[in-house]
Protein backbone atom coordinates (compact mmCIF):
# COMPACT_ATOMS: atom_id res chain seq x y z
CA UNK A 1 0.00 0.00 0.00
CA UNK A 2 1.40 3.55 -0.98
CA UNK A 3 2.11 6.22 2.31
CA UNK A 4 1.86 9.07 -0.58
CA UNK A 5 0.69 11.86 0.79
CA UNK A 6 -3.05 12.05 0.16
CA UNK A 7 -4.06 16.06 -1.16
CA UNK A 8 -7.25 17.39 0.52
CA UNK A 9 -9.84 19.38 -1.65
CA UNK A 10 -13.01 21.54 -0.21
CA UNK A 11 -15.64 23.01 -1.56
CA UNK A 12 -14.07 26.44 -1.03
CA UNK A 13 -10.97 25.43 -3.14
CA UNK A 14 -12.86 24.04 -5.84
CA UNK A 15 -15.46 26.81 -6.25
CA UNK A 16 -12.22 29.47 -5.97
CA UNK A 17 -10.06 27.70 -8.46
CA UNK A 18 -12.99 27.68 -11.02
CA UNK A 19 -13.72 31.22 -10.43
CA UNK A 20 -10.42 32.49 -11.08
CA UNK A 21 -9.90 30.11 -14.80
CA UNK A 22 -6.95 28.24 -13.52
CA UNK A 23 -5.66 25.74 -15.60
CA UNK A 24 -5.07 21.74 -15.11
CA UNK A 25 -1.93 22.54 -14.04
CA UNK A 26 -2.64 25.81 -11.97
CA UNK A 27 -4.58 23.88 -10.23
CA UNK A 28 -2.97 21.02 -9.35
CA UNK A 29 0.29 23.13 -7.68
CA UNK A 30 -2.72 25.03 -5.85
CA UNK A 31 -3.77 22.42 -4.72
CA UNK A 32 -0.19 20.88 -3.33
CA UNK A 33 0.75 24.44 -1.96
CA UNK A 34 -2.53 24.38 0.27
CA UNK A 35 -1.59 20.96 1.55
CA UNK A 36 2.13 21.70 1.71
CA UNK A 37 3.54 21.16 5.23
CA UNK A 38 5.51 24.15 4.06
CA UNK A 39 5.67 26.67 1.67
CA UNK A 40 8.77 26.24 0.25
CA UNK A 41 9.33 26.28 -3.35
CA UNK A 42 11.05 23.57 -4.23
CA UNK A 43 10.51 22.61 -8.11
CA UNK A 44 12.61 19.41 -7.56
CA UNK A 45 9.98 18.03 -5.39
CA UNK A 46 6.79 19.42 -6.46
CA UNK A 47 7.35 18.25 -10.16
CA UNK A 48 8.47 14.52 -8.35
CA UNK A 49 5.31 14.86 -6.49
CA UNK A 50 2.60 15.94 -8.23
CA UNK A 51 4.28 14.47 -11.74
CA UNK A 52 4.16 16.91 -13.81
CA UNK A 53 7.14 17.92 -15.84
CA UNK A 54 9.51 21.05 -14.20
CA UNK A 55 8.88 22.98 -17.33
CA UNK A 56 4.94 22.68 -17.15
CA UNK A 57 5.22 23.42 -13.48
CA UNK A 58 7.48 27.05 -13.85
CA UNK A 59 4.89 28.03 -16.30
CA UNK A 60 1.61 27.65 -13.74
CA UNK A 61 3.56 28.83 -11.33
CA UNK A 62 4.37 31.99 -13.40
CA UNK A 63 0.54 31.97 -14.52
CA UNK A 64 -0.50 31.93 -10.53
CA UNK A 65 1.52 35.02 -10.06
CA UNK A 66 0.95 37.17 -13.21
CA UNK A 67 -3.13 36.44 -12.27
CA UNK A 68 -2.16 37.61 -8.37
CA UNK A 69 -3.35 34.46 -6.93
CA UNK A 70 0.10 33.70 -5.15
CA UNK A 71 3.28 35.59 -4.34
CA UNK A 72 6.91 34.35 -4.35
CA UNK A 73 8.67 36.23 -0.71
CA UNK A 74 12.25 35.64 0.16
CA UNK A 75 12.71 34.59 4.02
CA UNK A 76 15.45 33.12 6.13
CA UNK A 77 15.81 29.56 7.57
CA UNK A 78 16.85 28.89 11.04
CA UNK A 79 20.77 28.65 9.27
CA UNK A 80 20.31 32.18 7.99
CA UNK A 81 20.18 30.95 4.18
CA UNK A 82 17.61 32.75 1.97
CA UNK A 83 15.07 31.27 0.99
CA UNK A 84 12.25 31.22 -1.35
CA UNK A 85 8.40 30.68 0.06
CA UNK A 86 4.84 31.11 -1.09
CA UNK A 87 2.22 32.89 0.40
CA UNK A 88 -1.14 32.40 -0.34
CA UNK A 89 -2.54 35.73 0.83
CA UNK A 90 -4.06 36.41 -2.53
CA UNK A 91 -5.97 32.98 -2.97
CA UNK A 92 -6.92 33.27 0.27
CA UNK A 93 -8.27 36.63 0.18
CA UNK A 94 -10.09 35.86 -3.55
CA UNK A 95 -11.96 32.67 -1.26
CA UNK A 96 -13.26 35.11 1.38
CA UNK A 97 -14.39 37.60 -1.34
CA UNK A 98 -16.13 35.13 -3.14
CA UNK A 99 -17.77 34.32 0.25
CA UNK A 100 -18.96 37.55 0.77
CA UNK A 101 -20.28 37.48 -2.95
CA UNK A 102 -22.38 34.45 -2.59
CA UNK A 103 -23.82 36.17 0.64
CA UNK A 104 -24.54 39.41 -0.63
CA UNK A 105 -26.48 37.41 -3.58
CA UNK A 106 -28.46 35.17 -1.36
CA UNK A 107 -29.57 38.29 0.49
CA UNK A 108 -30.45 39.86 -2.64
CA UNK A 109 -33.25 36.75 -3.68
CA UNK A 110 -33.98 36.82 -0.30
CA UNK A 111 -35.59 40.48 -1.32
CA UNK A 112 -37.34 39.11 -3.98
CA UNK A 113 -39.12 36.09 -1.93
CA UNK A 114 -40.07 38.98 -0.22
CA UNK A 115 -41.68 41.46 -2.70
CA UNK A 116 -43.24 38.00 -4.07
CA UNK A 117 -45.27 37.28 -0.72
CA UNK A 118 -45.94 40.57 0.35
CA UNK A 119 -47.75 41.09 -3.71
CA UNK A 120 -48.85 37.88 -3.10
CA UNK A 121 -47.85 36.56 -6.88
CA UNK A 122 -44.26 36.49 -8.95
CA UNK A 123 -42.74 39.24 -10.07
CA UNK A 124 -41.97 40.54 -13.49
CA UNK A 125 -38.92 41.38 -14.84
CA UNK A 126 -39.26 44.33 -15.09
CA UNK A 127 -40.11 44.86 -11.33
CA UNK A 128 -36.81 41.89 -10.41
CA UNK A 129 -34.80 45.01 -12.24
CA UNK A 130 -36.33 47.88 -10.31
CA UNK A 131 -35.75 46.34 -6.84
CA UNK A 132 -32.27 44.58 -8.07
CA UNK A 133 -31.44 48.63 -9.03
CA UNK A 134 -33.06 49.96 -5.56
CA UNK A 135 -30.97 47.61 -3.62
CA UNK A 136 -27.92 47.27 -5.08
CA UNK A 137 -27.30 50.88 -6.28
CA UNK A 138 -29.36 53.79 -4.86
CA UNK A 139 -31.10 52.65 -1.06
CA UNK A 140 -29.96 50.37 1.57
CA UNK A 141 -32.16 47.73 1.70
CA UNK A 142 -33.59 47.77 4.69
CA UNK A 143 -35.48 51.29 3.63
CA UNK A 144 -36.28 49.51 0.60
CA UNK A 145 -38.42 47.10 2.51
CA UNK A 146 -39.89 49.63 4.70
CA UNK A 147 -40.84 50.92 1.93
CA UNK A 148 -42.56 48.39 0.93
CA UNK A 149 -44.19 47.84 4.53
CA UNK A 150 -45.72 51.56 3.53
CA UNK A 151 -47.13 50.27 0.05
CA UNK A 152 -48.69 47.59 1.02
CA UNK A 153 -50.17 49.66 4.35
CA UNK A 154 -51.77 52.05 2.00
CA UNK A 155 -52.79 49.25 0.09
CA UNK A 156 -51.29 49.93 -3.17
CA UNK A 157 -49.49 46.73 -3.91
CA UNK A 158 -46.95 48.46 -7.08
CA UNK A 159 -43.23 49.13 -7.46
CA UNK A 160 -44.40 52.65 -8.98
CA UNK A 161 -46.20 53.55 -5.47
CA UNK A 162 -42.68 52.01 -3.86
CA UNK A 163 -40.45 54.00 -5.98
CA UNK A 164 -42.07 57.26 -5.16
CA UNK A 165 -41.82 56.61 -1.58
CA UNK A 166 -38.49 56.15 -1.64
CA UNK A 167 -37.85 59.40 -3.92
CA UNK A 168 -39.84 61.42 -1.45
CA UNK A 169 -38.11 59.78 1.58
CA UNK A 170 -34.64 60.81 -0.23
CA UNK A 171 -35.73 64.49 -0.80
CA UNK A 172 -36.40 64.10 3.02
CA UNK A 173 -32.91 62.84 3.95
CA UNK A 174 -33.91 59.62 4.87
CA UNK A 175 -31.86 56.72 4.61
CA UNK A 176 -32.36 53.98 6.79
CA UNK A 177 -35.02 52.12 8.48
CA UNK A 178 -34.18 54.25 11.71
CA UNK A 179 -34.66 57.29 9.86
CA UNK A 180 -38.07 56.18 8.60
CA UNK A 181 -39.15 55.51 12.42
CA UNK A 182 -37.76 58.68 13.61
CA UNK A 183 -39.63 60.88 10.52
CA UNK A 184 -42.88 58.78 11.26
CA UNK A 185 -42.51 59.44 15.48
CA UNK A 186 -41.36 63.33 14.97
CA UNK A 187 -44.73 63.51 12.57
CA UNK A 188 -47.29 62.37 15.05
CA UNK A 189 -45.78 64.49 18.16
CA UNK A 190 -45.92 67.44 15.52
CA UNK A 191 -50.14 66.18 14.89
CA UNK A 192 -50.60 65.77 18.47
CA UNK A 193 -49.38 69.08 19.10
CA UNK A 194 -51.77 71.05 16.31
CA UNK A 195 -54.39 69.05 17.70
CA UNK A 196 -54.24 70.10 21.22
CA UNK A 197 -53.87 73.62 19.81
CA UNK A 198 -57.20 73.31 18.21
CA UNK A 199 -59.01 71.97 20.90
CA UNK A 200 -57.48 74.67 23.21
CA UNK A 201 -58.19 77.47 20.82
CA UNK A 202 -61.94 76.21 20.37
CA UNK A 203 -62.61 76.18 24.16
CA UNK A 204 -61.04 79.17 25.21
CA UNK A 205 -63.42 81.25 22.49
CA UNK A 206 -66.00 83.51 24.38
CA UNK A 207 -68.97 82.83 22.71
CA UNK A 208 -71.09 84.62 25.31
CA UNK A 209 -69.37 87.89 24.42
CA UNK A 210 -69.50 87.23 20.75
CA UNK A 211 -73.11 86.89 21.35
CA UNK A 212 -73.54 89.97 23.26
CA UNK A 213 -71.93 92.31 20.43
Amino acid sequence: MSNSKKYVVDTDFIEATYKLNVSLQEFLLLLYFVNADDLIFDLERISSKLKIDKKDILNAFNNLISKNIIKLESDKNELGKRIDKISLEGFYHDIEVEKIKEKKKLIKEDIFTIFEKKFKRPLYSQETELIKAWSEEMYNEDLVLAALDEAIYNGAVNTKYIDTILYEWQKKGIKTKEDVENYYQNKNINNENNKKLEETSVFDYDWLDDYDK
